[in-house]
Parts: structure tokens; C-alpha cells; sequence
């Protein structure tokens, strides 16, 4: 994943987490944040639901708009998750896990993958029950999905004390 000395070794290294936990936490987070290269230069980040799949990670979003411009104008992104926090047993603090990403980003082209990876949103995120595939047919055709194929991956514990 890493791609030469592209990005900087964490300067905390104690508390770096082994990717294999990474990857769990890119399995099992519920949202994300997707930052990006917006209007005028200035930093863009939004809270995304997603879903990682084969080492990529995949959101929807509409046709037109803010993030979709800065993705059309820089591939380059960031993506951030946060695990659910904890509370040792005694403390009044937190322990949390992050992991960050930094890879690229485009839109999928493909409208079978993009229909799959649309799937596999409503797998992670409707109830059981729901009826996708009537959701997919109403809203499917006004989506886009895009694909984050990460080339750095680090995380950290950190306890917030």
C-alpha cells in the first residue's frame, strides 16, 4: 500500500495499530469521513456511509455537487474512521482507534460494478428486511459510486485523557 516515502512513518509510533486491525475497523466502522480538495483550494470533508470490498473502499453520491466537483478536479482524497469508543473498567476516559487512509479517487464507470458496490452499501446498511431491489430501481439510476483505492494506511489508539 505504501508507494515509496510518499507519506510520513507515524511520529507516535507506540500507539500505531497493525494493519490487519486497520482493515477490521475499515470492515466494521459506520461512517467516514471523505476529505477532499474543494472550491478555492480549501479542504472539503464529509461524513460518508461506505463499504471496503477487495482492499477498495466505495460511497454513493449524487450527480452534481460540492464533492463530486472536487473529485472530477483531484483524485487525490483522504478517508477517515474512527472505532466505536471504549471505557476501561475505572476510567472516565476514552480509548479509541483511528485508522487514515490517503489514496485516489474516481468515479466508477462500470454501471454493473457500480450497481454491485450499490448492493453491498445496502447490505451493510438496510435492515434485513428491506426491499433493495425496489430501492435500487428508484434511486439507483440517480447515483454515482465512487471508488477510494487507498495507497497508505496507518491508525493509532489513542486514550483521551
Amino acid at each position: 500500500m505504501d508507494q515509496g516515502t510518499a507519506f510520513r512513518p507515524m511520529r507516535r509510533f507506540k500507539q500505531e495499530l497493525p494493519q490487519d486491525e486497520c482493515l477490521r475497523i475499515l470492515d466494521t466502522a459506520y461512517r467516514g469521513f471523505l476529505s477532499v480538495i474543494g472550491d478555492g483550494g480549501y479542504p472539503y470533508a464529509v461524513p460518508l456511509n461506505f463499504v471496503s470490498v477487495d482492499g477498495k473502499i466505495y460511497f454513493h453520491c449524487a450527480r452534481e455537487g460540492h464533492k463530486l466537483d472536487a473529485v472530477r478536479a483531484c483524485d487525490k482524497a483522504c478517508f477517515t474512521v474512527l472505532d466505536e469508543p471504549v471505557k476501561e473498567p475505572g476510567d472516565w476516559w476514552y480509548h479509541v482507534k483511528s485508522v487514515i487512509c490517503f489514496g485516489r479517487i474516481r468515479v466508477l464507470s462500470d454501471a454493473e460494478e457500480a450497481l454491485q458496490r450499490l448492493k453491498d452499501l445496502g447490505n451493510k446498511y438496510f435492515p434485513k428486511n428491506y426491499d433493495m431491489a425496489r430501492d435500487l430501481a428508484s434511486n439507483g439510476p440517480r447515483a454515482l459510486v465512487l471508488e477510494f483505492t487507498p495507497e497508505h494506511i496507518s491508525g493509532k489508539r489513542v486514550r483521551e485523557k
